[in-house]
């Protein structure tokens, strides 16, 4: 019986979704519950070492069959791991030590946008005008964010530098997005292997860098708590509903479930960090959604088409 519920599970997509999704906006509360527990580096360092020991168990036979076909793209793998999702993550951890899990969570989810960009840039794809727009509304939203609404600090240029962090970390993560399209041909968990053991490394240097100039918090139980969750759950079991999802009803589907981790974030923040929701988070967000929607409406109409 308890067989046949998680084979069902496991075979429902939006059971998974929302799980994946659900996961992945609790990174941002525990991004907020790490200030203070564990330094930001150390904490990346953490968290992508017990990846890589659990990817490792689980796939090392498969990855050695697959290294002929990853060995020609090994700056590719540094650069898609060491910089896309390693970068990514120290920013985003350094951020939350001066900006909400509210506001996380919204930034966050104008990637769509920032991965159109960069197709442009980096593939040539082309931007109809209906995906400008919903760019430019991605980007109001930002705005809206990084100024909280307020006209007096647009003039004044008074921003929250972990807005603005946080920003800068969504970059490197829609450049490792755009930079999948020339994903060599292997399977989703040993390719995110491959990508944990190249993060991984990269926290070493930033580390040490970290350490040396502005000192290191080792993590008490509460600490390894917070860490353990953030490699278990965001990192492990999300990418793998998530892959899951993707292999029962397709990306496009899929994709749209991202949208819910701003609104769990939101939530959770409220909730479990006593928050505030202001007027003008639910402004970007209505703003975000809003160009979400054009580039998906887009997508849509380019199938039926």
């Amino acid at each position: 019986m308890k067989s046949q519920i998680l084979s069902r599970a496991y075979s429902s997509a939006p059971f998974l979704l929302f799980l994946a999704t659900l996961g992945w906006g609790s990174n941002t509360i525990a991004s907020r519950l790490a200030v203070g527990e564990v330094s930001p580096m150390l904490l990346i360092f953490f968290r992508w070492g017990f990846v890589v020991v659990i990817l490792l168990s689980l796939y090392w036979r498969q990855m050695i069959d697959e290294w002929p076909i990853i060995r020609p793209r090994l700056k590719w793998l540094l650069i898609m791991g060491g910089c896309g999702l390693s970068l990514f993550n120290a920013f985003f951890y350094i951020a939350a030590h001066s900006t909400t899990a509210v506001n996380l969570g919204i930034i966050q989810s104008t990637m769509p946008g920032m991965i159109l960009l960069g197709s442009f840039m980096f593939f040539g794809d082309r931007i109809n005008r209906l995906q400008f727009s919903g760019l430019l509304l991605t980007l109001l939203g930002v705005g809206v964010i990084v100024t909280q609404g307020s006209l007096e600090q647009l003039m004044q240029l008074t921003f929250n530098h972990g807005d603005l962090l946080m920003i800068f970390a969504c970059s490197f993560y829609a450049m490792y997005t755009v930079g999948l399209k020339s994903r060599p041909k292997i399977s989703g968990m040993v390719m995110l292997a491959y990508f944990s053991v190249a993060a991984f490394l990269m926290t070493i240097p930033l580390m040490i860098f970290e350490s040396f100039i502005y000192g290191t918090v080792m993590p008490g139980v509460k600490g390894f708590a917070i860490v353990f969750y953030i490699a278990i759950v965001p990192s492990f079991l999300s990418q793998i509903f998530f892959m899951r999802g993707v292999d029962l009803i397709g990306p496009g589907s899929a994709g749209l479930y991202a949208n819910l981790v701003p609104i769990f974030s939101a939530i959770m923040a409220v909730l479990l960090l006593s928050e505030e929701f202001a007027l003008f988070h639910l402004a970007a967000m209505l703003l975000v959604f809003g160009g979400i929607g054009l580039f998906e409406y887009q997508s849509r109409r380019k199938v039926s088409s």
